[in-house]
């Protein structure tokens, strides 16, 4: 198994485990704000925004060209959060969540046109793929693990 397939294949089991720490969630729960300013909604969308923001990264990865366009910054991480935990308001919790999901899928088999050569640990695409996924997934389930035993849920 290639180092990107690992790499992916953990990223799937991260998703997996993070969705189980949703599951079984009722509205009020979703909408409780504990995470500074946001709920779990909140949180599932900045997932999903950062998975849609990254696609183009990984496409122009893919054609062996540098991730992020001229002109483009990510250096302000804070307000990009923001935008995308922003984006959930108004929706639905299902949408919300069916968004997560979709996004998902579509990071994933974006993640996976990269060459294996380039998905290897101290490549750009290799901490791309990982920050926006496995290791980002593990961040927010320990958070949402944390918060359902402080809250017996």
């Amino acid at each position: 198994m290639s180092q990107k397939q690992q790499l992916l294949a953990e990223a799937e089991t991260e998703f997996q485990t993070l969705k189980r720490a949703v599951a079984g969630l009722d509205d009020a729960a979703l909408r409780e704000v504990w995470c500074g300013t946001w709920s779990l909604r909140e949180i599932l969308g900045h997932i999903a925004g950062w998975h849609r923001e990254m696609l183009p990264a990984l496409e122009r990865l893919a054609r062996g060209e540098k991730p992020v366009p001229a002109g483009v910054s990510y250096s302000d991480v804070d307000a990009w959060n923001a935008k995308f935990a922003g984006a959930v308001h108004g929706r639905s919790n299902a949408d919300i969540l069916r968004e997560l999901d979709q996004s998902h899928a579509d990071f994933m088999r974006t993640a996976g046109t990269v060459p294996d050569e380039r998905v290897v640990p101290d490549r750009t695409a290799y901490k791309l793929i990982d920050a926006n996924s496995r290791h980002h997934y593990r961040e927010h389930t320990a958070d949402i693990q944390a918060w359902r035993t402080r809250r017996g849920v």
